[in-house]
This record gives structure tokens, C-alpha cells and sequence, in this order.
């Protein structure tokens, strides 16, 4: 199993402390947004490479991050790739859908793959999700009750079947057909990725990843988990300084500590 973190966007709702730097790498409670997800992603036992899609503005930027996560991740056997998908500004980004589809072309073997964006915080284990993932050879995405918990406005809405089968995804529907959210990280089977560069290639494929599990789920089964826990989208001003009162009052244990 292998992990693709999708880190190339400008960020322009949150100018200016995204203007010259990436937002996945803004610090929340101390740290790095996107090094909550690595915390998880280095303790899975299946885990064998992770490759972080970045744009040409903040490459190096990204390079720092890898140095600084090289010996750590030697340790636990795991390398870091990182692709420059050549963007410089919010005018001229492939959007993350066709950095998927970078990243899946750049790889010398497709193997299954959690596909995460690097601006949210996971306040839930991912280990359970992979270890279902991986046993069952079934695409997965988690389901989270966060409309009947006050949260509005979510950007992936799911349908799901009596046997927890997704029959519908919408990304950012006007209004929501349920209230099970769906947060920007997909376990996606290797059949499934390898549909990735015909969608991409499409005039109608949206920018977020989550058109694809849209585009998926009327090909491929994908199933949803269901779980208690709770994401920190780091998405605008307010939502960043949400999230770094958030965890200053109520840090993560990081996975790699217990």
C-alpha cells in the first residue's frame, strides 16, 4: 500500500499567509498541517512509500519538509517521493484531480493507495480503515455524521446503501441528500486507480478529488466506513485559527508516541 498526499494548491482563500507559502505546511498547535498525517501514515504496517504531489512555487518549500522527514521515515522503511507538477500560480494549477493522475503515472508500480488532500487534520485512526481496506480488496471512503453535529457546508456528501455501499457522491452539493460527510481521503483500490488519467483527461472532470470517487461509484463499488471522529479543514482564515485553538486546548496523540 502506498499513500498519495495532494499538496498543490495556491490556497488563495487564505492570502496572505498562503501567498508565498503552502498551506499544508502552515503550522497548527506547533506543527505542520500535513505532519498529523504523516504521524498516521508512517505507524501502518502496510504502508511502503509516500508521494506528495507539490507545484513549481512551493517545491522547495516541500524539499525542506522531506529533508526534515527523511530519518524518520528510513526508520520505519518508508520513502518519500515528491513530484513538481509545474504550476506557479492559481492561473495555471492542474487542479488536484490531474495531479492524481500525475502521480499515478509517475509511479513504477500502481499498488493500492490511500489518496489524502495535505490541508486536513484527522481527529480519528486511520489504522482500522486500512486494515479493512487491505483485507477486503474493497475501495473504501469514510463516512462522518458532521451535518447532524453542526457542521454545514460540507464539501462530499454520501448515500449509502443498507450494506454501507456508496450509491451516490456529490462534491460541495448545494444541498446535502444525507448527513454523512465525506472527508477528503480515499482508500482507492489499484483497478480504481488506473481509471484515474481516462477521467482526468475528460473536459467535464472537476478539480477536487472527490469528482473522481464520484465518477467511481457509478463503475466500481466503493464502500464507506462509518466512524466517530471529527476532521479540521484548514480551509480559510477562520477555519485555520479554529483549528490552532482547537488543538492547543485539546492536542493529538500523535499515533508514533503511544
Amino acid at each position: 500500500m502506498i499513500a498519495i498526499l495532494l499538496c498543490a494548491g495556491f490556497a488563495t482563500r487564505m492570502y496572505p499567509l498562503t501567498k508565498n507559502f503552502p498551506k499544508p505546511l502552515l503550522k497548527v498547535g506547533g506543527r505542520p498541517v500535513l505532519d498529523y498525517l504523516m504521524d498516521q501514515l508512517l505507524v501502518l504496517p502496510e504502508m511502503e512509500s509516500i508521494h506528495v504531489v507539490t507545484n513549481g512555487l512551493f517545491y522547495k518549500n516541500f524539499l525542506e519538509w522531506q529533508a526534515r522527514w527523511k530519518k524518520i521515515s528510513r526508520e520505519y522503511d518508508i520513502d518519500i517521493h515528491l513530484y513538481n507538477d509545474g504550476a506557479t500560480s492559481n492561473e495555471n494549477r492542474l487542479g488536484a484531480t490531474k495531479d492524481l493522475a500525475l502521480a499515478v503515472k509517475s509511479l513504477k508500480t500502481i499498488a493500492p493507495a490511500i489518496v489524502s488532500a495535505g490541508d486536513n487534520i484527522f481527529r480519528f485512526s486511520l489504522k482500522p480503515v486500512a486494515q479493512t481496506f487491505i483485507k477486503t480488496g474493497k475501495n473504501i471512503v469514510v463516512a462522518l455524521d458532521e451535518i447532524n453535529h453542526g457542521r454545514k457546508n460540507l464539501k462530499g456528501v454520501l448515500e449509502v446503501g443498507p450494506d454501507n455501499r456508496v450509491l451516490s457522491f456529490c462534491e460541495k452539493p448545494i444541498e446535502a441528500r444525507s448527513g454523512w460527510a465525506c472527508p477528503p481521503i480515499y482508500f482507492i483500490q489499484t483497478s480504481a486507480l488506473g481509471c484515474i488519467e481516462e477521467y482526468a483527461a475528460r473536459p467535464d472532470a472537476g478539480d477536487a478529488p472527490g469528482h473522481f470517487i464520484s465518477y467511481l461509484v457509478e463503475r466500481e463499488p466503493v464502500y464507506a466506513i462509518k466512524m466517530n471522529g471529527k476532521r479540521l479543514d484548514v480551509g480559510t482564515i477562520e477555519s485555520y485559527e479554529a483549528a490552532e485553538k482547537i488543538l492547543t486546548n485539546e492536542p493529538l496523540i500523535l499515533p508514533r508516541e503511544i
